[in-house]
Parts: C-alpha cells; sequence; structure tokens
C-alpha cells in the first residue's frame, strides 16, 4: 500500500506554468466557532452536510463538496454540493481497498492535498479522467476519524489550482475533527430516527380500508423533528353489515414507551370491535386494560360505528376531543355531548351519542395535539378549526378533477374525492400546525366522508319460524339476485341462507328476517331473538348433525354473529364475482 504522507506537497515538476497554484489568504479562525455551532445544532446526516457546505466552502474558495460514510467495506456519498448527479454517481458506492484518494486517506488516517489536476493525475493515473468528469482543479481529502474508529472521508475542492498553507492545513484537521464527530452524532441520530419512524409506521395502519360506507384520509404528525414516535392512533375498521367503525386515540406523553402502549390499545380495539361490541362495551374493556399498565399511564379514545343501511352513527368518548360534524350544507357542529373521564380513571357506563347522518356528512376526529398548545387552550383550538375546516370546504368546488377522469367514471369519482380529503387533511395541519411552531404534542387526524347505502341495495323479508323458512329464503335469493344481475351467486348464497336459516329455526326463538346487502361484496343476515351464539364444533363421525357452520365458513369470505337491541344476527360476506 502507498505511504501517504501528512502533508503532501505538490512536486514542482508535475505544476505546469499556466496550472500555478493561486496564494489566497486563509479563513479567519473565528469561521472555526461558527462552524462549531453548525455542527452543534445539526441533528442529522443532512444536517451535517449543509454545515460543512455553508460554513466551509465559502470561507476557503471552495466549490464542491462530498462526504462519504464508510459502511462495511465500501464508501457511500451521503451528502455533497458542487458536483453533477452523474459525477456523484461514478463515486457513490467505492470499495474502500481501491486505490483512490478517499479511500487512501482512511486507511493512512492523514489529511492529503492536491494542489492541481496534474499533480492528481501524477498519483492516480488510472483516474485521469476525474478532474475533467468533476470539473476540479484542487482537492482537500480529509479522514473523518471519531472515538477511534475510521467513520469516512470528506472532500472539499476548488475550481481552481492553489496552493495550501500551513496555516490551511492545521485549519482543515481541526475541520476534520469536528466533521467526524458530528457526522457520529447523526448517524445514531438517524439511526435512531428511522427505528422510531418504523415502529410508528407499524403501529399505524399501512393503508385505511376501502369500504361503500366512507371514504377516509388521515394524518400523523410527530411533535418535533426529535420526537417521532408517540401515543397518538387512528384506525378505520370494517364491520358486518356494510358497517365501519372509526378509531382515535392518545396514549398521554410521547415516547417510545407510549408508542408500545399505543400498540397495545389499538390491536385491543381491532380485536374487540371485530367481536361487534358497541363503542361503550368496547371502552369499558379498554378502561380495564389501561388499568392493568398503572396509575401512571392514561389514554383517550373516541369510537364510533357508522351504519350506512340505517345512516345511523353511535359513537362513545373516554376524555377524548369531540368529533367536528359537517353537514351537505356546510354547517359546521360539535355534538352536544360531555366527554366521559379518560381511560385509566374512567368508572364505566360510558355514555353514548347518537347521530343520524345525511348523505355526505363529513366526520373529523383528531387529538388533542391540533387543537391545543401552550400558547392556545383548547377552546380557542376548536374555533380555529372549526374556522379552518370551513374556509377550506369552500375552495373544493374550485379543485379541478383528476386528470384524464371522465364524467361516467365512477373510479374517477372516487379518486376526486380522496383527493378532495388528502387536500383538506393537509390544510387542516398545515394551518393548526404551522412546522415551525409545532406543538409538544403529536397529533393523528382522521376525516370521513359517509355514504349510505341506496335502498335498491337493501332487501329483507320476514320469515317463519318452522320449516317453511328455508324454502322462503332460497326462493327470496333467487329472485333477489336476478334482479341484481348476481345469478352465478344463487347456488352459494342459497346453501348459506338455507344453512343460517336453518340453524336459527333450530336453536333459536323470536321472529326471523333475511336481509341481503349489496355493496363492494354480498352480505346475507338472518335476525332472530335469540342471545346465543352459534360456534363452529368438531363433530364426531357419528354425530348427524354439527357440520353446517363448517359448510357456512367454507363457502363465505366472512362470517360472524353480532348483538342487536331485539337479538343477534348471523351474517355471512361473499365477493361479487365468482371465482
Amino acid at each position: 500500500m502507498r505511504r501517504i504522507s501528512r502533508a503532501h506537497e505538490p512536486a514542482a515538476p508535475h505544476t505546469a506554468p499556466e496550472e500555478r497554484p493561486i496564494s489566497e489568504t486563509a479563513p479567519d479562525p473565528s469561521r472555526i466557532q461558527e462552524l462549531t455551532a453548525a455542527l452543534g445544532n445539526a441533528l442529522t446526516v443532512q444536517d451535517v452536510v449543509e454545515a460543512v457546505a455553508n460554513h466551509v466552502l465559502p470561507p476557503f474558495g471552495a466549490t464542491g463538496l462530498n462526504i462519504f460514510h464508510l459502511e462495511s467495506d465500501h464508501l457511500r456519498v451521503v451528502g455533497g454540493a458542487g458536483y453533477s448527479r452523474e459525477f456523484t454517481e461514478t463515486v457513490e458506492h467505492m470499495p474502500v481497498s481501491d486505490h483512490f484518494p478517499s479511500a487512501d486517506v482512511i486507511r493512512a488516517r492523514v489529511p492529503m492535498f492536491i494542489a492541481s489536476a496534474k499533480e492528481f493525475v501524477h498519483l492516480y493515473p488510472h483516474l485521469a479522467h476525474m478532474p475533467v468528469r468533476g470539473g476540479k482543479n484542487a482537492w482537500v481529502f480529509l479522514p473523518l476519524i471519531a472515538s477511534g474508529h475510521a467513520m469516512g472521508s470528506c472532500v472539499i475542492s476548488f475550481d481552481r489550482a492553489r496552493l495550501f498553507t500551513a496555516e490551511e492545513r492545521n485549519l482543515f484537521a481541526t475541520i476534520s475533527g469536528l466533521v467526524a464527530q458530528a457526522l457520529e452524532r447523526a448517524r445514531l441520530y438517524d439511526t435512531e430516527r428511522t427505528r422510531a419512524q418504523q415502529l410508528q409506521r407499524a403501529l399505524l395502519p399501512a393503508a385505511l380500508p376501502s369500504s361503500p360506507a366512507v371514504s377516509t384520509a388521515a394524518r400523523y404528525l410527530p411533535a418535533r423533528e426529535d420526537i417521532e414516535v408517540g401515543g397518538d392512533w387512528y384506525d378505520v375498521i370494517r364491520l358486518s353489515g356494510q358497517r365501519v367503525a372509526l378509531v382515535i386515540g392518545d396514549v398521554m406523553g410521547h415516547g417510545v414507551c407510549q408508542a408500545a402502549i399505543m400498540g397495545r390499545l389499538s390491536t385491543a380495539v381491532d380485536a374487540l370491535a371485530n367481536l361487534e361490541l358497541p363503542p361503550d362495551e368496547l371502552l369499558t374493556h379498554l378502561n380495564d386494560l389501561v388499568r392493568r399498565f398503572g396509575d401512571e399511564f392514561y389514554a383517550t379514545c373516541l369510537c364510533m360505528i357508522y351504519d350506512p343501511t340505517t345512516r345511523e352513527c353511535v359513537y362513545a368518548s373516554a376524555g377524548h376531543p369531540p368529533p367536528v360534524v359537517v353537514h351537505p350544507g356546510g354547517a359546521v357542529t360539535f355534538p352536544d355531548s360531555d366527554p366521559d373521564p379518560p381511560l385509566g380513571a374512567a368508572t364505566p357506563p360510558f355514555d353514548t351519542v347518537q347521530m343520524n347522518l345525511p348523505e355526505g356528512s363529513l366526520l373529523v376526529l383528531y387529538t388533542d395535539g391540533l387543537v391545543e398548545s401552550a400558547t392556545l387552550d383548547i377552546d380557542q383550538g376548536m374555533a380555529a378549526l372549526v374556522r379552518t375546516l370551513t374556509a377550506a370546504l369552500v375552495q373544493e368546488p374550485d379543485r379541478p378533477a383528476p386528470q384524464g377522469a371522465r364524467p361516467d367514471d365512477p373510479q374517477a369519482d372516487d379518486r376526486g374525492e380522496q383527493d378532495r380529503l388528502e387536500h383538506l387533511c393537509d390544510a387542516l395541519t398545515a394551518a393548526l400546525l404551522p412546522i415551525p411552531q409545532r406543538t409538544a404534542d403529536d397529533t393523528a387526524l382522521l376525516i370521513a366522508r359517509t355514504h349510505a347505502l341506496p335502498t335498491d341495495d337493501v332487501a329483507s323479508w320476514p320469515l317463519p319460524k318452522d320449516a317453511r323458512a328455508a324454502g322462503q329464503a332460497r326462493k327470496h335469493v333467487r329472485t333477489q339476485l336476478a334482479s341484481w344481475g348476481l345469478e352465478e351467486l344463487t347456488p352459494t348464497t342459497e346453501l348459506l341462507v338455507s344453512e343460517l336459516v336453518g340453524n336459527v329455526v333450530r336453536h333459536s326463538k323470536g321472529p326471523i328476517r333475511l336481509r341481503l346487502l349489496r355493496g363492494d361484496v354480498l352480505t346475507c343476515e338472518v335476525f332472530d331473538g335469540s342471545i346465543s351464539t352459534p360456534r363452529i364444533r368438531r363433530a364426531a363421525e357419528t354425530d348427524e348433525g354439527g357440520r353446517g357452520m363448517y359448510l357456512v365458513a367454507a363457502l363465505s369470505q366472512r362470517w360472524g354473529t353480532r348483538s342487536t337491541a331485539t337479538g343477534q344476527a348471523i351474517w355471512t360476506e361473499q365477493s361479487l364475482h365468482c371465482p
């Protein structure tokens, strides 16, 4: 390996007259103080790159910068300035074992100063093309060593050839140590930040489910750049009967511990919602869970269930700010209700609020980080939310339709609606959470546009509680699926309703009713007055029955039961298209 001297001087024979270095005055050493302050404030690797570009290049008259980080046995460019993208790509991922100045200084752990393009070519003849491609004529190659470990290297370059004075070389050596220490801190910060972001993304829904009942959009914003995780969450959960649950919550405080508790709560909410529990009962179970975490933990939560067949919305709140309801005419209101205490401090039962929502109503659910801060109380924040929401909705008609959209294209309508909701999320967060004045709390925002299920997509019939019920149910299915153009689903649906109705006739009580819903899936529901719940059980070879629910599970995409005001409903879901 070639030995590199600590202060590499260009040999006189290799400096042509037209390339004679230009003597320049060294920058004021006070600039080092400015650089030190800038690097001290740098959080990320990109912050370090910008600090070097702003506080090193101008004082020295330099025009180019590349900072390499050592990863395994390769050097990777993490940032720079003054070079074209094409040139950067040529040095993007070089082995540290290569005979290249950025790698050589890492192995030797001493700076290298190259005063002219001719000298560069003399030292690295196999890289003779690099000065021309990079457009530079003098270079400083600095090893970045922190805590005794090589972090990478820093390249500072100049358009013109030049000599480097002893004072400049000492300054560059000092800069090398400062940049190395800042890069080490920034790499650790970036690593932790990436882990935090991955944790937060894993705890929040990767994508909100599509549903005929609602169109939705959501945002999560951390309190500050140095706090990437928190206890705020939101979720949209599809339920049976085309219904949907909208959930938003906030574990008090922020950090990894709060995020972990939030993950446990959101998982519990998903499980409890899929058990078809009403909002008040769901919060009761959630309250018991939070109590087990200890007295130092509290959380707020709002759980809302919307039924598109009746346009009824029911919700319960545990210490959470009230939802905003925007009616199709533009009126913005808060439901008149008082929330119960937060989870962990509440004493059930929780109160419920019922609303009947016109088609196209807007629901805005949010955590207190959106409307409350050290300088803004929650009443002022909620008033600001109403003003911002009203102003944003007034501008909605002026937004253009999606590019290429046709008037008769329902998918284009869906995309347009989604774009409007996304724009509304951005408008609210931009106005209420300007970046320079972020609150000390993280924020979650969930917006939903409600849609009623058309009456033509709902069919319901009473059935007798005797042996005739299954036959009548199959007849209703044949007739209704034919009118919907879903004849290919008739054989499977007849088998399903036969099993469901037969099970109800044998084991339940009260009036029986069959209902079919056509949405993005075909839903079959059988209602009765019983409180017993059918379950799959393993039937013995000699048993004459007990296999009906196995058949139901095999023929449907999903199935289950839920309680109703008068008993229970057994339901199944099928794809609208046969496989």
